[in-house]
């Protein structure tokens, strides 16, 4: 099992470790493109402004603790490993999404989870303190209808989500709490089991077959609340008793398909059917080692270990430090290349979902910022590359505006509308 850090330092990990080379980051993706000629994106990008686009796994308060890091100026990947900052959500028309509280599975003690507890609720607040800090670009959603408003407004959305109930044992009333704070999405696992159930990549093999008793717990008390309810990291047997138990619809925030890459973080043909029979979402996820297999080449994994013994998390690291880390990974990459997953890779899961369930049930959730970005793809600037690539395979204006946020505000509504009605059975 993952050791707990204070910082939860797994996702600046993920973001250097996992990711693969790193190209010239001169390529033509959209807003940094310097060639005179038409510009290749122009529809695409047009049609992000006529509609809502969000994008549920963003872990970019991974950055929010780091000495001089601010999210309302321009960041590169390719020097500091940050993929979401306020210029480039602009360039790529994004209008928000759902922001990631994150906590890095731990010991389950008493010590662990007040541990957990304390990062989780420091996050929450980093985030809020964001918001409030940048109040004229930025505003906290908290209802599916808020995200219309926000974006009329000019501002971006910014909704809160949990990966990981870790931090709160076994205590459904913790999730009010959270709820309070803003968060709408709740994902009960992360990489290892925990109290409430399964994941998908516990190296032990399954605990509870499924969700515990008290996951179920976690499960009601979402939809009381008018939470989603967030599968992605959970084990098919957890999967199955979500869709089950939950009386609403569930979603993938950043999952991938089985039938094109069979790796335990993505979902079978004939589960994803059953997620669209019951209303839920898939959000197409790009982290590079769920997309396809990536060999790594002798050597690279000795060199990234000594790295980061050497550097240590990229949470609190001065920009120097960053800089010089980012020069160090170039090396490695330069001396030990890796054929990274590129767009192509991406787009096979999601034409090959859109096909299996349709636009009613199929998002973008690239886990930005936790690992996730391809080849072409790095950071959301070059978000509007997908939408291209969905125009040319016949996808219309109505589907796009489905997919990069119809979908999942509609799981939101269906989530509220649950919880208004299970207040007014209760009221006498």
């Amino acid at each position: 099992m993952i050791k707990l850090t204070t910082q939860g330092a797994i996702l600046g990990v993920i973001a250097f470790v996992i990711a693969g080379c790193m190209p010239d980051s001169s390529a033509d993706a959209p807003g940094t493109s310097t060639n005179s000629g038409p510009d290749p994106f122009a529809e695409a990008r047009a049609m992000h402004d006529r509609f809502i686009t969000l994008d549920t796994h963003l872990d970019t308060p991974v950055h929010f603790s780091r000495p001089g890091w601010d999210i309302m100026e321009r960041h590169d990947f390719f020097t500091d490993r940050s993929q979401v900052d306020y210029p480039r959500m602009v360039d790529g028309g994004l209008d928000g999404g759902f922001w990631v509280i994150y906590t890095q599975q731990g010991p389950r003690t008493p010590e662990g989870h007040a541990m957990a507890l304390d990062h989780a609720l420091m996050v929450a607040m980093r985030i809020r303190e964001m918001v409030a800090r940048n109040h004229e670009h930025f505003e906290l959603a908290l209802t599916a209808d808020d995200a219309q408003r926000i974006v009329d407004a000019g501002r971006k959305v910014v909704y809160m989500s949990i990966e990981n109930g870790y931090p709160l044992e076994t205590d459904p009333r913790l999730l009010e709490t959270f709820y309070r704070l803003g968060v709408r999405m709740f994902g009960p696992v992360h990489f290892a089991n925990n109290e409430l159930g399964d994941s998908a990549t516990d190296m032990g093999g399954p605990e509870w077959n499924g969700l515990s008793e008290a996951g179920k717990a976690f499960v009601a008390e979402a939809n009381r609340l008018g939470m989603i309810l967030d599968a992605s990291h959970a084990s098919d047997d957890v999967f199955d008793d979500l869709l089950e138990y939950s009386a609403t619809p569930i979603v993938l925030s950043h999952s991938g398909v089985r039938a094109i890459y069979d790796h335990p973080r993505n979902r079978d043909d004939e589960r994803l059917l059953r997620l669209a029979e019951h209303g839920g979402v898939i959000q197409m996820n790009a982290f590079g080692a769920y997309l396809r297999p990536v060999p790594q080449p002798p050597g690279r994994a000795t060199a990234l270990r000594e790295m980061r013994e050497e550097f240590g998390s990229l949470l609190g690291m001065s920009p120097e430090r960053v800089a010089a880390m980012a020069e160090r990974r170039r090396e490695i990459d330069e001396r030990y290349p890796v054929d990274f997953p590129d767009l192509d890779d991406f787009m096979a899961h999601l034409l090959y979902a859109l096909e299996l369930i349709g636009v009613d049930h199929v998002g973008i959730g690239a886990d930005w910022d936790g690992g996730g970005g391809v080849e072409g793809m790095w950071d959301v600037a070059a978000m509007p590359r997908i939408t291209k690539r969905l125009i040319e395979a016949g996808y219309d204006e109505e589907d796009l505006a489905k997919i990069w946020g119809g979908n999942v505000l509609r799981l939101l509504r269906a989530a509220e509308d649950h919880a208004r009605s299970v207040t007014a059975e209760a009221t006498p």
